[in-house]
């Protein structure tokens, strides 16, 4: 009984820890977005926030993603809001427990 206990706490911990090392991440589907020059200038709006940790933005797949720094917060309308006066529609958003560096990764097998 021990051994499972011991079994549970120790999965537990590891599930936990990915969860965590995975980070919290605002990825929004920007509908407008065209040219590098678009790209350029909603990736320089993202890393000025103060919440924010690392920005991604691909172009060709017309994608945001804003990770968080380590327990700031920062809501879904407030990134509405700067695409919005950046000129840009939000087509879709979401919070994902990935990182940048992830998601990175999953558009480029695309």
């Amino acid at each position: 009984m021990k051994k499972l206990i011991t079994l549970l706490v120790v999965t537990l911990s590891l599930v936990v820890g990915a969860a965590q090392a995975a980070g919290q991440t605002i990825k929004a589907d920007i509908n407008g977005m065209v040219c590098a020059f678009c790209a350029q200038g909603i990736e320089k709006k993202m890393r000025a926030l103060p919440q924010a940790k690392d920005v991604y933005v691909n172009l060709k797949h017309k994608v945001v993603a804003v990770e968080l720094k380590d327990g700031q917060t920062l809501s879904e309308n407030a990134v509405k809001e700067l695409v919005k006066d950046a000129g840009y529609d939000v087509t879709s958003i979401q919070t994902v427990d990935q990182t940048v560096a992830q998601i990175k990764s999953s558009i480029g097998k695309n």
